[in-house]
């Protein structure tokens, strides 16, 4: 796809142009210029946990190792279950996980057993405890109403010894550690995280702690950055704040460059902003300016710094965390992986009636709740303004307006994006 450069000031205000990307296409722009991370580490398998799978796992073993029971009861042969109201079968012996009954069980036998226990020889039904009547210490009562076979877990039943369980590209979850674990892999292949560089630009621009002239604001998108690039799992270099200065600039587009896979700036690199930043940026690397279809976030700077991609993500508080997460975000999972980023959306009914024009791609902050039927509904987290932090603060969702959408009435249909789901 043929990336759009242009040299005029760009804002989510303005009328969209002919040039404008998509969401869409701005996103498989990216993608098809990003090669995955190949460079991998063997790991503990406790220090695994939400690393990227390098290799494929096959299991050396069956899962379980063993034919066993299911339920606490008694193991019994399926022809002995009763054809009238009840039968009696002589209680030989019990059978405990970790200490099997070792001998077999003849026609009329069976054998008291326990959760995990394999099932005995000439056994191959289990009948619950609460379903069977104790005459005595050697003789149990069962009654009809019973299926041969029930309550048994077959051998390999789970994981079958050859197969493969888990496949190169997967972030580990918890289930994943224990999965292996109980095929005795005691260290797991992965990718190595991403590198990331990110910094301010402005001179505007204070640190915490620092005093605030007239005109001047604290770094509140630096801290935004840091908290989505956490969750991420990335390797992280913070590189503060960086002054409109063309050699400050260039030092630290070369240290980021030159230390990551991927480098990250808000504020001052949109096209029109600050020339001499357009001209280090792509002295340095091949970088695309771009408009994008949506709001609020609508400029965008993307390419690359020698070896390492680039985001220049817009000034704006809610404009950086939205492209981030529409933007960044996608990138960094396929880095890491390999894999396409399938972002989890939900259905839900508006509580309030939302304006909107045709043309571009609107990402609504709203606050998602569950009603006392089960249904889902989205409500408005007041001003939606991309200076106003407060509504991602107070939001917990995107409310997905796409481009051809006019406009939402209370009660409509929407597709909604959880925050607790961007990661």
């Amino acid at each position: 796809m043929t990336s759009q450069a242009t040299g005029s000031t760009v804002s989510c205000a303005d009328p969209e142009a002919q040039t404008t990307l998509t969401v869409t296409a701005a996103r498989e722009a990216i993608l098809a210029n990003i090669n995955p991370i190949l460079t991998t580490q063997r790991l503990a398998l406790r220090d695994a946990l939400g690393r990227v799978l390098a290799e494929e796992i096959v299991s050396p073993v069956d899962v379980p190792g063993h034919t066993n029971s299911a339920m606490d009861g008694y193991a019994i042969a399926g022809s002995d279950l009763p054809e009238q109201e009840y039968r009696d079968l002589a209680l030989i012996g019990t059978a405990i996980a970790g200490m099997p009954f070792s001998q077999s069980c003849r026609p009329g036998e069976c054998v008291r057993i326990m959760t995990g226990a394999p099932m005995p020889t000439g056994t191959d039904t289990v009948v619950m405890q609460e379903q069977v009547s104790l005459i005595d210490d050697r003789q149990v009562r069962i009654g009809k109403e019973h299926r041969s076979g029930q309550h048994v877990r077959q051998a390999g039943e789970d994981i079958a010894q050859g197969s493969v369980v888990l496949t190169p590209g997967k972030q580990l979850a918890p289930a994943d550690l224990g999965v292996m674990a109980s095929l005795g892999f005691s260290e797991v292949g992965v990718k190595r995280r991403p590198r990331v560089a990110f910094f301010s630009t402005g001179d505007e621009l204070r640190s915490i702690g620092e005093p605030l002239s007239e005109g001047e604001v604290y770094d509140s998108n630096r801290y935004s950055l840091y908290g989505m690039l956490k969750r991420a799992d990335v390797e992280l270099l913070d590189l503060g704040i960086v002054k409109d200065d063309p050699e400050a600039l260039k030092r630290a587009f070369l240290t980021a460059a030159e230390a990551t896979d991927l480098v990250v700036t808000s504020g001052g690199v949109s096209v029109g902003e600050a020339d001499y930043t357009k001209r280090i940026l792509q002295q340095l690397g091949e970088i695309h300016f771009w408009k994008i279809a949506m709001k609020p976030g609508r400029p965008l700077t993307f390419g690359r710094l020698e070896n390492s991609l680039f985001f220049g993500l817009p000034g704006n508080p809610v404009a950086v965390m939205v492209t981030f997460y529409q933007f960044v975000l996608p990138a960094l999972h396929y880095l890491a992986s390999g894999t396409p980023y399938l972002p989890f959306t939900l259905p839900a009914v508006s509580g309030f009636e939302i304006r909107k024009q045709p043309g571009r791609f609107e990402f609504i902050r709203g606050i998602l709740s569950r009603q006392a039927d089960g249904s889902l509904t989205v409500n408005s987290v007041g001003q939606q303004g991309s200076g106003i932090l407060t509504s991602m603060s107070r939001g917990n969702c995107f409310i997905l307006l796409p481009e051809p959408c006019d406009g939402v009435s209370s009660g409509d249909a929407v597709t909604v994006q959880p925050f607790s789901a961007l990661v």
